[in-house]
């Protein structure tokens, strides 16, 4: 079989190397792109007549992936899987495997960071003491003893769980599956309502699908309290972000952490968040990391070994 990357994931030169050794040794042919493209008509020339392709968040649309005849496996460097077509794939008999797993602590450790940032204004403060500036007897707030709202208890909503608790916070979750070992660390399961009006900070753990597209709109961001946070490494469209901005401008919540968009940056300068106060805004890193972006490999390169059999 002819399995294709279509980009470089972290891949060094020699773990590439090792990966095609292996790959040949059974048979099968191995290639490896060492830029990304995110390109229709590049990523279809890429796949060619790939039986299996290797691909982490570039969209992979059905009329990209109707151009690749030989397709029958997609092995994505992801946890999420909105932006591939899995209907097309469905229709298709094209098996679609993830990398779950991979990012639970570089997700978690990001949110607990983005918090700290909002509540102690690490990055404005950055800025301010290169140009000469004191603290201007601003008062920093302290995370322990607040209560942290986690919207969605799955792997990542879990970890950052356990990280709320060593700080010393009170945890209200809600979750469309209630998890006993989510109990266990101290967590309450609540309703969304509930969730949003009594959480000091709100943070999103949640797939993004038909159901949670606008989970937090601007009815549930009306419950927050002014005081209150709102943190999202989940995905953009969880959240209504027009909403989001007017609340922000309007006072009516006191901060957000931001990592994830509408779509992937670069964002336009008139994106409604980059004149939002106290909103602190980094470009989809949570999941990038030295140490999850090895783990994905590893995860990615057994997906296809299981699959091929």
């Amino acid at each position: 079989m002819k399995i294709v990357t279509v980009e470089p994931l972290g891949i060094s030169t020699v773990q590439f190397e090792k990966l095609q050794k292996e790959f040949n040794a059974q048979g099968h042919e191995f290639v490896f792109f060492a830029d990304r493209n995110e390109n229709p008509d590049e990523l279809a020339r890429r796949i060619g007549n790939a039986d299996i392709v290797v691909i982490s968040n570039i969209k992979l649309s059905a009329e990209t992936m109707s151009r690749c005849h030989n397709l029958k496996m997609l092995s994505v460097a992801f946890t999420g899987l909105d932006h591939i077509d899995l209907d097309y794939c469905k229709s298709h008999n094209i098996t679609v495997m993830n990398a779950s797993g991979y990012s639970t602590v570089a997700v978690s450790e990001l949110a607990i960071g983005l918090m700290l940032d909002v509540y102690r204004k690490i990055s404005h403060f950055d800025s301010q003491i290169r140009n000469g500036s004191t603290r201007a007897n601003y008062l920093g707030i302290e995370l322990g003893g607040k209560t942290v709202g986690v919207v969605g208890t799955g792997a990542i909503g879990t970890q950052t769980i356990k990280l709320l608790r060593a700080f010393g916070c009170n945890v209200l979750a809600y979750s469309r599956t209630e998890r006993k070992n989510v109990v266990e660390l101290g967590a309450k399961y609540v309703t969304l309502d509930e969730l949003m009006k009594n959480s000091d900070i709100v943070t999103l753990h949640v797939p993004l699908n038909k159901e949670t597209h606008h989970l937090i709109g601007r009815e549930q961001l009306a419950l927050m309290k002014p005081s209150a946070v709102l943190i999202n490494t989940a995905r953009g469209n969880v959240v209504d972000i027009d909403a989001l901005a007017e609340m922000l401008k309007q006072g009516k919540i006191a901060g957000a952490g931001i990592d994830v968009y509408e779509t992937e940056p670069p964002l336009p300068q008139t994106h409604p968040l980059c004149d939002a106060p106290n909103c602190v805004m980094v470009p989809h890193i949570g999941y990038a990391t030295r140490e999850a972006f090895d783990i994905r490999a590893d995860i990615v390169m057994d997906n296809i070994r299981k699959w091929i059999g």
